[in-house]
């Protein structure tokens, strides 16, 4: 390792660092948790050990703690990247003197109990002084490290039930109100490298950063498949690492890495997106299922199966990583990111969602063209064709997880998924999905087809609804239907703005003005439209909507159309998930008309 240190201190400031607009923000992930860092290299957000454990570092909302390296002169302009196909992030700054990066990422493989984040500081040009500062604050900033210790040169502490040691700052200083504070000089050429780590257990190997780096690397090399054939390869292979980024060993995959980041300002829509919701969970199964049998896939579908067969047609909407319950939901005493006020838990997770099961459907479907589908998802698709015929009718949360209503949406997808089911299982076993599939579609179509010919949004509820874009891009009802056309245009002219898209229209208020697009819609209504033959109508709703993130090239929810800003909780893996299906279908030549 080259570096210079001389030891000196700062006072970077005490408390909360300042915010940033969502789009500057960036991810590091390593499957079991997220760190968000801002453009000024201070990571901001991190739960730990895992995605829905309370927060050590919690500025993004409010709550203290942070991680920081920046250049000490202020005056300097930012930027950075992702190494193709990881979240390996490289900050960039450059000042009046100096070129300087910032190699971040999680370490990988990771395992539930630890984790290691890593930091290589080296300048490109020039010379440099840099700042580090580490705060950590467990419990949403509500609690300080215990007993900070330097041995062999290693900070040593206690964190709330964790352990922490943290390598490469042996003359930095631990200050009792500011944690620790340190400045390093390094000319061009140089590098100097922070190991951080927290643990469930003490922990006796040596922080090695060469080794940790080159097993991250290797890891994302073997997570990550080429991509070079799709439609927007590079975007493609970064989706494919947001997913992996944000799937558990266990099998989950969190719905987003943050909390309580506000859909609209001072609306009181925030909420906590740390969980593995099943729909998400399958809608990633199914993006990767068009482009072959990866991991992700399989993670998918184990995750999902598990939660089948363990509570059948009680299947709760959302589960924390590795299965458990989510707690209810609560407010914490904090600041919050402007505009929003925090929380934690999802009341969400109690509803019933008829459509999650039309989806898992759908999934082990995909799974069985690939010749991966486990005796146990087996099992499960008939555990859930039982909840589907014992539930079909009875209302439920939709996608959106409104009011218990009859959804439009909830019924196409049932069906969808058990005409998908129906090739794949066999004997009287599929017969019975077939069957039931004709009964779910022939009730929805007498309740929800309006009698010009396009669906309701329910069956009370003659609205625009983009939801149903999602089973009409999966064959339901079949292309030919004259119904998706007339559908399809009507949600297009509705709920279309500069070539983004809305859910729905709330009543007595214009669009844009109650929420913002959905990117997951207007990715939806490329493969909706690519569906019904038309597939340069289909790019241009993919090409504007995939322009709709930040810097990082990470995607929220939903998108201020007229503001150019992200909104919600970050990155969406639903929307990453969908971008990945378009990318592969819309290179798909012999899916092009004739």
């Amino acid at each position: 390792m080259n570096e210079r240190a001389d030891g000196q201190t700062t006072g970077l400031g005490n408390g909360v660092c300042p915010p940033w607009v969502l789009r500057d923000y960036a991810l590091l992930a390593d499957g079991e948790r997220g760190a968000v860092v801002d453009p000024a290299g201070r990571i901001v957000w991190l739960c730990a050990p895992r995605w829905h454990s309370d927060a050590v570092f919690s500025s993004l909302i409010g709550g203290g703690g942070y991680f920081a390296v920046e250049p000490v002169d202020r005056w300097h302009v930012w930027g950075g990247y992702y190494e193709d196909g990881t979240l390996i992030r490289v900050g960039r700054w450059l000042t009046a003197d100096a070129v300087i990066e910032c190699r971040d990422a999680l370490a990988m493989p990771a395992t539930a109990d630890r984790l290691v984040l890593l930091r290589r500081m080296r300048v490109e040009a020039g010379e440099a002084r840099l700042r580090v500062a580490l705060d950590p604050r467990p419990g949403f900033g509500a609690r300080r490290v215990r007993d900070p210790r330097l041995r062999d040169g290693v900070w040593h502490a206690d964190a709330d039930g964790m352990r922490l040691r943290l390598l490469g700052a042996h003359r930095a200083a631990w200050d009792p109100e500011s944690g620790l504070r340190g400045e390093f000089r390094l000319r061009k050429g140089e590098w100097h490298d922070l190991v951080l780590e927290l643990s469930e257990r003490e922990q006796a190997d040596r922080l090695d950063p060469e080794e940790l780096w080159e097993r991250t690397e290797r890891t994302w090399r073997r997570s990550v498949p080429d991509c070079s054939a799709l439609a927007a390869p590079r975007d493609a292979r970064h989706a494919y690492a947001v997913l992996r980024g944000l799937t558990s060993t266990s099998g989950g995959m969190v719905a987003a890495a943050t909390t309580s980041l506000p859909e609209r300002a001072d609306t009181g829509r925030n909420y906590d997106y740390r969980f593995a919701w099943i729909r998400d969970q399958c809608y990633a199964g199914l993006a990767v299922a068009t482009h072959g049998p990866h991991e992700l896939l399989d993670t998918a579908v184990r995750f999902t199966a598990e939660r089948v067969l363990a509570d059948g047609e009680h299947l709760h909407p959302a589960y924390t990583v590795d299965g458990g319950a989510v707690p209810g939901q609560h407010e914490l005493p904090l600041r919050g990111y402007p505009g929003g006020n925090d929380r934690i838990g999802n009341h969400a997770a109690g509803q019933f969602q008829l459509d999650a099961f039309g989806e898992a459907l759908q999934l082990f479907a995909a799974a069985a063209h690939h010749d991966c589908l486990t005796r146990e998802a087996e099992r499960a698709m008939t555990v859930t064709v039982d909840a589907v015929e014992r539930n079909w009718a009875r209302p439920d949360a939709g996608l959106w997880e409104l009011e218990d209503r009859w959804w439009t949406q909830s019924r196409l997808s049932v069906v969808a998924g058990l005409r998908r089911a129906a090739q794949v299982l066999p004997g009287t076993s599929g017969q019975r999905c077939a069957d039931l599939a004709d009964t779910v579609y022939a009730e929805t179509r007498r309740r929800c087809l309006g009698g010009d010919g396009h669906w309701r949004r329910a069956a009370d509820d003659d609205g625009p609804e983009a939801a149903l874009l999602t089973p009409l891009a999966r064959g339901c009802p079949p292309a030919d239907d004259p119904s998706n056309a007339i559908t399809r245009r009507f949600i297009e002219e509705e709920l279309g703005e500069d070539g983004y898209l809305y859910r729905f229209v709330h009543p007595g208020v214009p669009l844009g003005e109650a929420e913002g697009a959905f990117l997951l819609c207007g990715f939806t209504m490329a493969l909706a439209t690519d569906h019904l033959g038309d597939r340069a109508g289909a790019l241009r709703w993919f090409e504007r909507t995939r322009a709709a993130c930040g810097p990082s090239g990470l995607f929220a929810e939903e998108y201020d159309v007229r503001q150019r800003q992200l909104r919600g909780n970050l990155p969406q893996a639903f929307v990453h998930a969908m971008l990945l299906e378009c990318a592969v279908r819309l290179n798909d030549v012999s899916a092009l008309p004739r």
